[in-house]
């Protein structure tokens, strides 16, 4: 074994709790009343209620190893995951993190990863940490994470709350992560198709941003109990694209959303149809003091539930991303 291989061994050359120890060296200190190294973790929530939820990351459908590095795995990884409490209302307290990693994966690569959720609960959400998960082999890298959070004695913000009246807004970017995955799969895949080393010389500034969104995405974590101490009746995390995201929403609540277009930036069908910027969209009564963040974007009309208008018109299409409708066509 060469000098450099045993500074850094696979995750397969060593035991789970030399693995574990190094993870955890990244982590910075538990904020539960029991973190990282018993059977579980105990967690205060101080109204007795639990805000969970959980998102797993497959290599192939929803990464590419040629595409991100394992800082950005793990920021992402957590981002998605605190965006979906947020949307809740919610403040961010833990998260539990399950990692599968093939036996040649180096240590160095789940020591970055770990330093990526902790960098993403630092700048995103400080006061939430990595408070316990589990590690096991897997011949796909696959990161799951769960995320719990507290509702500090308010009520949930559901999906269900949207009333004819109301106007609906957004926080956040729509559309810049959809065009940094354009970016990925028009410049960075060979003739076969493989996906090939981001060059960042290659890339203009406004590329590079895009990239970012994608890869390291900036949801406005914060803004989620913001809104609903504002008062927000309805909100969701938009991870699968605006319009399919918000005709979940108008279903839910059995109402149509007419938005409008030139609301929705530079270009309006990337912002409805692409997905992953995890932008907050909630409904507020009108008259309402929007946090400062969000922009309206439209209004909440009776109708038929489960529709979305732009200036007035259906758009065509499912719209947005269905991993089990989609994943075919980004193999291509």
């Amino acid at each position: 074994m060469t000098s450099a291989a045993a500074a850094d061994p696979t995750v397969g050359e060593l035991s789970e709790a030399e693995v574990l120890a190094a993870v955890l060296a990244q982590l910075g200190p538990s904020a539960a009343e029991l973190g990282p190294g018993d059977d579980a973790a105990v967690i205060a929530m101080p109204d007795g209620r639990v805000v969970a939820t959980t998102d797993t990351l497959v290599h192939g459908p929803d990464f590419r190893l040629a595409w991100s590095s394992a800082l950005e795995l793990g920021w992402k990884s957590a981002a998605v995951n605190l965006a979906d409490v947020a949307a809740m209302g919610a403040r961010p307290v833990a998260l539990l993190v399950a990692l599968a990693m093939p036996d040649r994966t180096r240590l160095s690569f789940a020591v970055d990863l770990a330093r990526g959720l902790r960098d993403a609960c630092d700048t995103l959400a400080p006061g939430c940490r990595v408070e316990g998960g589990d590690l096991t082999a897997s011949d796909t890298l696959t990161i799951a994470v769960t995320a719990l959070g507290s509702l500090d004695g308010r009520a949930p913000v559901t999906r269900a709350g949207a009333r004819p009246g109301d106007v609906v807004a957004i926080a956040g970017d729509l559309g810049r992560a959809a065009r940094g995955l354009d970016v990925l799969f028009e410049r960075f895949r060979d003739a076969a198709g493989t996906p090939v080393a981001v060059d960042p010389s290659l890339l203009c500034d406004d590329e590079r941003a895009a990239l970012r969104a994608q890869l390291r995405p900036a949801p406005p974590i914060l803004l989620g109990v913001a809104a609903a101490a504002a008062g927000a009746k309805a909100m969701m995390d938009v991870s699968d694209g605006l319009l399919l995201d918000a005709r979940r929403l108008a279903a839910a609540s059995g109402v149509t959303l007419a938005l409008r277009a030139d609301t929705l930036g530079d270009d309006p069908d990337l912002a409805l149809r692409g997905g992953e910027d995890h932008a907050l969209l909630a409904v507020f009564p009108a008259g309402a003091a929007l946090p400062e963040g969000f922009r309206v974007v439209g209004d909440v009309i009776a109708g038929g539930a489960d529709r979305v208008l732009v200036d007035g018109t259906a758009p065509s299409g499912r719209g947005g991303w269905d991993p089990y409708r989609d994943w075919d066509a980004a193999r291509g």
